[in-house]
């Protein structure tokens, strides 16, 4: 029978023509089963994948290529590797005098300059000059030891210019060599321990008439750290030699003490 209506027999039979009315509930199953298949049919939708954690790793140190130059860094220049390399000049009054003309002098006028010149004490050149006699000295250094009296006497270089300077110290040195010395030929500058300058005293050889400085190697310090007055043996003997017209000298202004 079904093969007599053809195959578009149900096609009437939804349009309502002929073969009786069709229940709307079969309807309603068949659009179901209609959608069901047509969403069975299509393609699932991709869910996106969630994103990969990143991983944290350090990167390898970069390899020095041993072939390539190296640059090197341009070291500053310090004042000690100038100083280093030249000869060091050794220091005279007019050095400070001339930095003080030279820092000061800005915005001054000529009457305010002359009250930056300083009075220059001693001056050794026109002193050295105007020495002619002998067993005297214009300035004595009174050291602790022989040893700092020849650091002293070398560190003095600059100062003492063509004067002649003494050692007045026993170590290595008999008075008699000292004595000599003194009555031979006029010397300027005595370096040396107050024992063997007091003994040159004594024995009327060292004359103090002509000694206008007499100077004190004060704050310098031993290897256990006395100073020259820390010493007992050298504080007796430097009083001992004040009171040997030293004193007197000073209050009648012939005479000046320094510390040094």
């Amino acid at each position: 029978m079904a093969d007599d209506l053809g195959d578009e027999w149900w096609k009437s039979e939804a349009a309502g023509g002929g073969g009786g009315s069709a229940d709307p509930s079969d309807n309603e199953e068949k659009e179901k089963d209609t959608n069901m298949i047509e969403m069975m049919q299509q393609e699932p939708t991709p869910v996106p994948a969630s994103p990969k954690p990143k991983e944290c790793f350090l990167l390898p140190a970069k390899e020095k290529d041993e072939g390539a130059p190296k640059t090197k860094k341009r070291r500053k220049k310090k004042i000690s590797d100038l100083l280093a390399k030249s000869e060091p000049k050794p220091g005279v009054p007019e050095d400070l005098q001339k930095l003080v003309m030279d820092q000061l002098s800005i915005k001054r006028s000529v009457i305010e300059l002359e009250e930056l010149k300083l009075p220059v004490c001693p001056k050794w050149a026109k002193l050295r000059k105007n020495h002619k006699e002998k067993k005297s000295l214009v300035m004595l250094i009174i050291c602790s030891s022989a040893l700092r009296a020849l650091e002293l006497i070398r560190s003095t270089s600059a100062f003492k210019g063509e004067c002649k300077v003494l050692k007045l110290f026993a170590k290595h040195i008999k008075i008699q060599e000292q004595v000599k010395l003194l009555e031979k030929g006029v010397v300027h500058l005595g370096v040396g321990t107050p024992g063997r300058i007091k003994a040159l005293i004594q024995q009327d050889v060292l004359n103090l008439n002509s000694l206008k400085y007499l100077v004190f190697d004060w704050n310098w310090r031993d290897q256990k750290l006395r100073r020259l007055m820390d010493i007992p043996e050298i504080r007796k003997e430097v009083l001992e030699l004040l009171e040997m017209r030293l004193i007197s000298l000073c209050r009648a202004d012939s005479l000046k003490l320094g510390l040094f």
